[in-house]
């Protein structure tokens, strides 16, 4: 990674920053976290914050949903199983503490930043579909999903009601929610 001069970044200063955004928003909250103070506890200056990231919400959609995370799912052998699967990621990426903190304030800004809703997409998208596609062509070739299911649409069926569901419960999204959750999607895209 090289800035627009031809200098090597330092990665030290790009895991500082990450960190300390998940640190001050859990700590803050996103209305109240500033540039400044991720800055400060990064022990960078926010030029050089600016030179990475071209805004706040930029820099804490990457911390709060690195695309390090993004493995393939576990393959069950089912399309319950993988539907399951996939809720139970999404429950788990979506109730982490920075993650619960930076949500309302990045869909905010979603609107407004057409980069960054493209970013979010593809990064979430990718931390949830990793090997989704095929594994959808092994249920639909099982009998157990139609064939115009999409990868796509499941994912944003999954994201959209894990999305929805800490809206109006909170962090509480536990086994029985995944199964119930799991069990709706499931047979929407099953046969």
């Amino acid at each position: 990674m090289t800035t627009d001069f031809g200098r090597p970044r330092d990665p030290r200063i790009v895991g500082a920053v990450l960190d300390a955004t998940v640190e001050l928003l859990a700590e803050t909250g996103y209305a109240d976290l500033s540039v400044d103070a991720i800055a400060r506890r990064a022990g960078t200056s926010k030029p050089a914050i600016y030179r990475r990231w071209p805004s706040k919400a930029h820099l804490v959609h990457e911390a709060v949903f690195p695309l390090g995370e993004a493995t393939e799912l576990p393959d069950t052998g089912s399309l319950a199983g993988d539907v399951r699967a996939m809720v139970r990621r999404s429950a788990d990426v979506l109730t982490t503490p920075a993650a619960g903190a930076a949500l309302t304030g990045l869909v905010g800004e979603l609107a407004a930043d057409p980069t960054l809703h493209s970013a979010l997409l593809q990064r979430f998208s990718g931390i949830l579909s990793q090997g989704l596609a095929d594994r959808l062509a092994a249920a639909v070739a099982r009998g157990e999903a139609r064939p115009d299911a999409t990868a796509a649409e499941l994912v944003e069926a999954v994201a959209g009601i894990t999305f929805f569901a800490l809206l109006t419960h909170g962090t509480a999204l536990d086994d029985a929610w995944v199964d119930r959750t799991a069990t709706l999607i499931t047979r929407g895209i099953g046969t």
